[in-house]
């Protein structure tokens, strides 16, 4: 069977830039996100070799999310300025490389994911996305799988549904309705307050749904039925929030996507970037001839950061 490998763009270059010493050029162009960033795809692609590459990025544009509820992700931190003027040069990579990469202002590159996910499975495509993001747990089912990296980047998790059931004590496709009474504060929206992660997989085990849940309220004990009632409104808006959306209008074609491996102008934007150690490990066959420096010495191997 064909494999679709999915790249959640946002989170893996978050990954890389609070994994990798803040490399910069000689010039002093920070590089830290396209070091990481390409580590991983590299140990990606090698790893599960891919028919198929996608990378789905976050745009700044406000989301759906965002007109749902005012305070969505509200309270996140500015993004650092290093982090963003790398974001173009990234992408200019995943260009010169012919590496398809795909983004819709008004989602999320989870919903931009969930979509072309859908995509590929239904064309019965073998699909592996690669995020730490645990929202994304939810897309998993018999065609679509999530790969988690865990300390290391050598050390990463193949999530199925035996898999998520075994970590969260429901299924994935319940994890919307689980956030809908958990919350999210790394999202800044919550759910139940009150209810915590145990009680929350209990019901939604016992209940299935959110929806299941409120035409069973009599059979909840009181302090938590109480609970339930109180907040109804915070429920129904999490769940909204937490579900990714698998339908959203883009244009994409799989067979774009096709992946034959890393080529040449792809290394050559990375060596003006001075990513001599990377261009060695991606391209073991280049000639010492074509590398006419040495990587400074902040650039050595680091990938066992991940």
């Amino acid at each position: 069977m064909n494999t679709s490998l999915i790249i959640d763009g946002n989170a893996i270059m978050h990954r890389a830039f609070h994994a990798i010493p803040p490399f910069k050029t000689r010039s002093g162009i920070p590089t830290n996100i396209l070091y990481g960033f390409f580590s991983m795809l590299h140990k990606v692609t090698n790893d599960f070799k891919p028919t198929y590459l996608t990378v789905c990025f976050d745009t700044p544009a406000p989301t759906f999310r965002n007109k749902l509820f005012d305070k969505y992700q509200a309270q996140r931190p500015k993004i650092d300025n290093n982090f963003i003027i790398q974001i173009p040069t990234i992408k200019s990579a995943l260009d010169q490389g012919q590496i398809f990469h795909i983004e819709k202002d008004g989602f999320e590159a989870d919903d931009v994911i969930g979509t072309t996910a859908k995509i590929a499975a239904k064309n019965n495509i073998r699909t592996l996305i690669l995020s730490g993001d645990k929202d994304l747990l939810q897309l998993v089912n018999d065609n679509i799988m999530v790969i988690a990296p865990q300390l290391g980047l050598s050390n990463l998790a193949l999530m199925d549904s035996p898999a998520v059931i075994k970590k969260l004590g429901i299924t994935p496709g319940q994890i919307s309705d689980f956030k809908a009474l958990m919350g999210d504060p790394a999202d800044n929206y919550s759910g139940a307050k009150g209810i915590g992660p145990k009680t929350a997989a209990l019901l939604i085990s016992q209940f299935q749904t959110i929806e299941n849940l409120f035409n069973h309220l009599d059979e909840i004990k009181d302090k938590t039925r109480q609970i339930i009632i109180d907040c109804k409104k915070s429920i129904f808006l999490a769940k909204q929030l937490a579900q990714i959306k698998t339908d959203i209008d883009i244009e994409y074609d799989i067979k774009k996507t096709l992946f034959t491996g890393f080529n040449d102008s792809l290394k050559k934007y990375l060596l003006e970037f001075e990513m001599f150690g990377l261009v060695n490990r991606i391209y073991p066959n280049t000639k010492k001839s074509t590398i006419s420096k040495k990587p400074v010495k902040t650039q050595t191997d680091q990938i066992s950061l991940f």
